[in-house]
């Protein structure tokens, strides 16, 4: 079955026009609110870069395509955006839509700047034609490992569901704590129901629970059983995938959502343009920009800069990877070959664990960085 991309976006009215592809998830069963802050800092970038005179004289122009979470849909806005003369398709968050649009941009000769997502395997094969911004997964959740033994917790599990991406997280973690002591105990959340994941967890005499689950469901049922269990008051939550990043996480648990360690990808003190950035997208985000955002921002910047020192032509993009050099909104970006990792990778965005303060749930409390 083939599904369609989703609605073309308006003609450009301007034909100098230099057009880049978007890839966001704006409808469910997407994360709506990261496909909202990612669109935010690239459209920001996008328009700086027009009020500063364009590339050359040009305006960039974002066609933007919504994933809705569904590699096919990716998959085909690529090849729709790549026939619209696209110089470069840009974004998306979740790690297996982005495989899919990487292996079709790969396959059609398109440069592929990856935002958000960070699965280490982004691309089957090594290739020229993919470059990534997110810290790969196996740097992030060894890092977050850390902070658990830290933390004392050595009996860990895990709330999965099938997906490359949970069973990838999963076996990083199991490697990462085996060698230190730690054990993972895997809970089939597709399975067992919020009551019956309750008690595996004093079963198995776990004092941390991490979920590799999708939101809302089963996330927010397993947080409300879990905190409404006498059994398991003294048990840590992780959401190590950074649900609790954003509004919809606080809109559907509120004090329930605090207290629960996540990774972004943001320095512990911004620089001033990081400062800057952040004020502007504070404003048209109407609350506070989450780590997507400012790789959003970044996303555009990166291409931006390509497109001023390498020209439009596809392959003298590709080909410029490792030679571009910007400062970005979370410190210098510039790509190199990563070992393990197929794709051009910037090596690497700062890394936090933070949570939501108990006693101030909007307010962020770093708790570990890497």
């Amino acid at each position: 079955m083939t599904i369609p991309p989703s609605p073309a976006a308006p003609r450009p009215t301007d034909p100098t026009s230099l057009r880049l592809g978007v890839l966001a998830p704006l409808t469910p069963p997407g994360w709506v609110g990261a496909g909202r802050h990612l669109l935010a800092g690239l459209e920001l970038a996008a328009r700086e870069v027009n009020d500063a005179g364009g590339i050359d004289g040009r305006p960039l122009e974002l066609l933007v395509r919504d994933t809705a979470a569904d590699p096919e849909r990716a998959a085909a806005a690529v090849e729709e955006l790549a026939g619209l003369g696209v110089a470069a398709v840009a974004g998306e968050y979740h790690s297996v839509v982005a495989r899919a649009a990487a292996a079709r941009a790969d396959t059609l000769g398109v440069p592929f700047l990856c935002s958000s997502a960070v699965l280490d395997a982004l691309t089957g094969e090594p290739t020229e034609w993919v470059a990534r911004l997110a810290p790969a997964q196996s740097r992030g959740w060894r890092i977050y490992g850390d902070f658990l033994l830290g933390a004392g917790h050595r009996r860990i599990a895990v709330a999965t569901q099938p997906s490359v991406y949970w069973a990838s997280g999963t076996g990083l973690l199991r490697d990462h704590l085996a060698a230190r002591g730690g054990v993972v105990v895997e809970l089939d959340a597709n399975a067992l129901t919020p009551e019956a994941l309750c008690d595996a967890l004093v079963d198995q005499g776990a004092t941390a629970l991490l979920l590799l689950v999708g939101h809302p469901k089963p996330a927010v049922p397993i947080v409300r059983a879990v905190r409404g269990d006498l059994r398991l008051g003294d048990l840590l939550i992780g959401a190590p995938a950074g649900q609790p990043e954003f509004a919809e996480w606080a809109a559907a648990l509120g004090g329930d959502g605090a207290g629960i360690p996540f990774l972004r990808y943001l320095p512990e003190r911004p620089g001033p343009l990081g400062e800057r950035v952040g004020k502007e997208l504070r404003e048209r985000l109407g609350e506070e920009p989450s780590f997507v955002a400012f790789e959003g921002w970044d996303t555009v910047t990166v291409l931006a800069e390509l497109l001023r020192s390498h020209g439009t032509d596809r392959a003298a993009i590709a080909a410029s990877w490792p030679r571009v050099a910007v400062e970005g909104t979370r410190g210098p970006i510039r790509f190199s070959r990563t070992p393990g990792i197929g794709v051009w990778q910037w090596t690497w965005a700062p890394v936090q664990v933070v949570d939501r303060d108990p006693a101030e749930p909007e307010r962020f409390r770093v708790l570990h960085a890497g």
